[in-house]
């Protein structure tokens, strides 16, 4: 999990910087009614980051929990579009920080505990760490294609 928590530490860092290099007119541009903005676009990752705390904490302390969330309205009622992008780039730096401190301290006989996904499968922590990883990835290169 050193390996994962680095990973997502390098990425944060190296996008950062690029993220408040974005003008803000530009960031809350909707391409059309049903796309994101740049913006909703960070403000889904604040959301994931959220919803994947509950998660790396959780199962290490329940028994298989369930945690879902529907991503387009948390989108829709956290407004992000309506905040300045530098708000959302602090906190989005600052809550991976976070999850960083976590990752780094989770016991690695905790990784193999599952957590039920919302089409019922389950999954193991290890799993929904490095699948946030590459959540995350996916999205930040999205931002600048």
């Amino acid at each position: 999990m050193q390996q994962t928590a680095s990973e997502l530490a390098s990425l944060i860092h190296q996008y950062s910087d690029r993220l408040y290099g974005l003008k803000e007119e530009e960031v809350s541009i909707k391409l059309s009614p049903t796309k994101w903005s740049k913006k909703e676009i960070l403000g889904h990752l604040i959301d994931s980051a959220a919803n994947n705390h509950q998660r790396f904490i959780r199962v290490q302390f329940e028994h298989r929990p369930l945690i879902a969330y529907d991503q387009n309205s948390w989108v829709t009622y956290n407004h992000y579009n309506e905040l300045t992008a530098k708000q959302l780039i602090r906190f989005w730096f600052v809550y991976n920080k976070h999850l960083i401190e976590i990752i780094k301290r989770i016991p690695e006989e905790n990784l193999e505990r599952e957590c039920k996904m919302k089409d019922g499968k389950f999954v193991t922590l290890d799993f929904l760490i490095n699948d946030y990883v590459v959540h995350l990835e996916h999205h930040l290169n999205a931002l600048f294609d």
